[in-house]
């Protein structure tokens, strides 16, 4: 292993080993006396009483200004109980004592890390020192460039001025853990933050001495030539890379428990988008099982998913880390899309964004880029919200969600089926169908394949959206699962590919949902926003529509009109739907029903050529299939969740959500009625239920930012209560008065007048 370059220059240099000793001997004492205030009033450790949030991401140019005793009057006014506090890494905001470590070259004789720290004591505040150990300043790398990530011509990599490090040599096995223990001794923080901490990302193969050295170690093979999802060598390296990440989490760990006691922990950020996840090798599964703790770093919405998807974050990653531990997530007050560091988050953007989490179970950490702000807006977004968020966590925190419908998302099938195409094939499939289920008002938890079998028992159905790869375990899982009474969506190629992503000959599920795989597909998959380049196909709905349905007639008779299906209630009036994408070909067996069928494209233009040659098909784009044991199988074979992620369109959602309710049985715990569209999560604690409803209806709720909200209602809403919940009054939690309710067996009703943001409603 390399050693530290002693040779920096003096204005580079920092304090002596004297001084330094001196100040680290003066602050170990202080250290040992500041101890929260908090601590004496809850036993709990910090990572499970730490609610709210701060961070200050300190400029470089901060040490010259930093004004703390105005940013400790907003600790007090926002309510927060932790803050984040630049440490080192990029760069150092204390006299490090090591020479490669870069100081602010406006730190001067400050020690602003330290001043921060202990005013943050002070106060009674939990402190996180933030890291980031991905990237160097080139002083270091001319120092030691076999210590940083080169490509296969040994070319280093770079992200802007900075080089980014490798995460297989001395300067993440040696180097870092010296940085930590001597953050620890200097200011005895909590624990740490880490950004950027998982190195390249699987596009990026480091060929440096060190990852060469240490992949033919685990593997007895070269590293491979370049990224191939055909090559063995590079699946087996991505499973190798997902190993050495988590390596570094169990490291550091280590490292800062043996330095900072059994609570100092180390926690490295991670983004909320589990298939972009897998592409930087965070397996969010293995880590929430080693994590107490889990900072997200998912500060505002996409177009493809929009607020909701903050809740729905919220819900995953608690089904993976627990509903007993906590979640905070970085909240932007700056403006984040497009990114003007300096300029004021759109208040209705923000605080959407931030009510969601607090929906999905998520707690609040606001977020500024820098000590001094030109646009002071900022500071006045989130000062009620994380008010209101202390009156109230009592209800916002280690609840139990209360839904009968899991959705089922696989990292293995991100990686090795969707691999350079992984969103498009994995994750909008999983996000079309939650976004119909919310439109819908149907509650959900995500499931993780491998939590299929410890999450079944209190489930009605689960939803395998192109969950291609599903492996013994989870077969047995889902098996059981339907042969005891539940219901299965499976769509597109679900059980279709061994474990590498490669195509089978038939669905593993095939025996289950009634259908076998004819090699065949029909349509293409798209991803852009317009139908410029889509197939012009359609569904055929059967039975067709009766005569006493208002339109011109054909010469042929149409006989009366048939019950149709429950999963085309809605449609009553047409024949065909749009359809755009694609369809895989399957035969059904003989006790399926197939209520959807396909209609192949044909011209859009001209409009004298926009008519059909060929109206009618006997190809399934839906198979349904009841077992004599009481579960109920759904197989779409129409891509129809991918496209409603995509386009939205209401026909789409209507028979995702209608497939949920008949493979249920209807056994979904609320009812909402009234006009708007509201993200509704449902939570049961010790005899209490608590309903969190938010209004994405406002103008701009699909397209950011938003400029304003709407109010809407009024809306009647029935929820089906828990055994142990007898409730003697319901409360809402916003408006902050009790409201009057129905009791009806094991449901109760209530009116409710008028949303805006959000209001969250307790029967007790």
């Amino acid at each position: 292993m390399g050693r530290l370059n002693a040779q920096q220059s003096a204005e580079d240099r920092g304090p002596t080993r004297r001084e330094l000793a001196r100040s680290l001997a003066g602050l170990l004492v202080l250290g040992t006396a500041e101890v929260s205030s908090q601590t004496h009033r809850d036993p709990q450790p910090w990572y499970r009483r730490t609610i709210r949030w701060g961070q200050t991401n300190i400029n470089e140019v901060d040490p010259r200004h930093y004004d703390i005793a105005w940013w400790r009057q907003h600790w007090r006014r926002t309510r927060v109980q932790g803050v984040i506090i630049n440490a080192g890494g990029i760069i150092a905001y204390y006299p490090t004592a090591h020479p490669l470590h870069y100081r602010s070259r406006f730190l001067g004789q400050r020690d602003l890390y330290g001043e921060l720290v202990r005013a943050a004591h002070e106060d009674g505040l939990v402190v996180l020192a933030r890291m980031d150990s991905n990237r160097a300043h080139e002083t270091f790398y001319r120092a030691h460039p076999d210590w940083f990530a080169v490509d296969a011509q040994g070319k280093p990599y770079r992200a802007g001025d900075l080089y980014l490090t490798c995460i297989d040599g001395p300067y993440y096995e040696e180097y870092l853990p010296q940085i930590l223990r001597e953050l620890i001794a200097w200011a005895k923080p909590e624990g740490f933050a880490d950004n950027s901490w998982s190195g390249l990302d699987r596009n990026q193969i480091c060929y440096c001495p060190y990852s060469r050295a240490r992949f033919r170690e685990a593997t007895g093979k070269d590293l491979p030539a370049r990224p191939d999802w055909s090559d063995p060598r590079y699946r087996e390296w991505i499973e190798w890379s997902y190993e050495r990440r988590l390596a570094i989490w169990d490291r550091n760990n280590r490292v800062c428990q043996e330095a900072g006691g059994p609570d100092c922990l180390w926690i490295g950020m991670v983004g909320g988008d589990w298939v972009s996840q897998g592409a930087r090798f965070r397996d969010l599964k293995r880590i929430c099982e080693r994590a107490e703790l889990i900072l997200l770093d998912e500060q505002g919405r996409t177009p493809s998913i929009g607020f909701q998807g903050n809740a729905e974050l919220g819900k995953r990653m608690h089904g993976l880390l627990g509903w007993e531990k906590l979640l905070p997530e970085s909240m932007a007050m700056y403006q984040r899309a497009p990114t003007f560091r300096k300029a004021s988050a759109v208040p209705a953007e923000a605080r959407m964004w931030m009510v969601a989490g607090f929906a999905g179970g998520i707690q609040p950490w606001w977020h500024h880029v820098g000590a001094y702000q030109w646009d002071r807006r900022q500071f006045h977004i989130a000062t009620d919200l994380l008010e209101w968020h202390e009156r109230n966590a009592t209800y916002l925190v280690r609840r139990e969600p209360l839904a009968t419908v899991g959705i089922v998302y696989s990292q293995r099938t991100a990686d090795f089926y969707g691999r350079d195409r992984a969103f498009e094939k994995v994750g909008m499939p999983y996000y079309g169908f939650i976004q119909a289920l919310v439109r819908a008002r149907i509650p959900y938890i995500p499931v993780h394949v491998d939590h299929i079998a410890r999450d079944a028992a209190r489930l009605a159905v689960l939803i395998l959206p192109n969950v291609a790869i599903l492996e013994p375990p989870h077969l047995e899982a889902i098996e059981a699962f339907v042969r005891n009474g539940g219901g299965l969506i499976a769509t597109g190629d679900t059980g279709l590919c061994d474990r590498w992503g490669e195509p089978q000959e038939d669905f593993a599920l095939a025996a289950l949902l009634g259908i076998h795989f004819s090699g065949k597909r029909l349509g293409r998959v798209t991803s852009g926003d317009t139908w410029a380049g889509r197939d012009h196909s359609y569904l055929r709905l059967d039975p067709p529509v009766g005569p006493e349905v208002d339109g011109p007639n054909r010469p042929e008779p149409r006989s009366v009109a048939q019950l149709r299906h429950p999963v085309l209630r809605g449609l009553e009036a047409t024949d065909a739907i749009a359809f755009g994408g694609q369809i895989n070909v399957v035969q059904p067996v003989a006790d399926t029903v197939v209520p959807l069928t396909y209609i192949p494209p044909f011209p859009v233009y001209p409009p004298e050529t926009a008519w059909p040659e060929i109206d009618k098909t006997d190809i399934p784009a839906l198979v349904l299939r009841e077992l004599p044991e009481g579960g109920r199988c759904a197989y779409l074979a129409a891509d129809l969740d991918r496209l409603f992620a995509m386009d939205y369109l209401p026909d789409h959602g209507l028979i995702l959500a209608n497939l949920v309710r008949w493979a249920a049985r209807d056994r979904v715990p609320l009812r909402v009625e009234g006009i708007g569209l509201l993200n509704c999560e449902l939570y049961h604690q010790p005899g209490r239920v608590i309903l969190h409803l938010v209004n994405l209806s406002g103008t701009g709720a699909w397209r950011a930012p938003a400029h304003e909200i709407l109010p809407v209602g009024p809306f009647r809403i029935e929820v089906e209560l828990r055994a142990d919940v007898q409730p003697k009054s319901a409360k809402l939690l916003v408006a902050q008065r009790d409201t009057r309710f129905e009791r009806m067996g094991t449901w109760v009703k209530l009116d409710l007048e008028r949303i805006y943001e959000h209001e969250v409603v307790v029967w007790e």
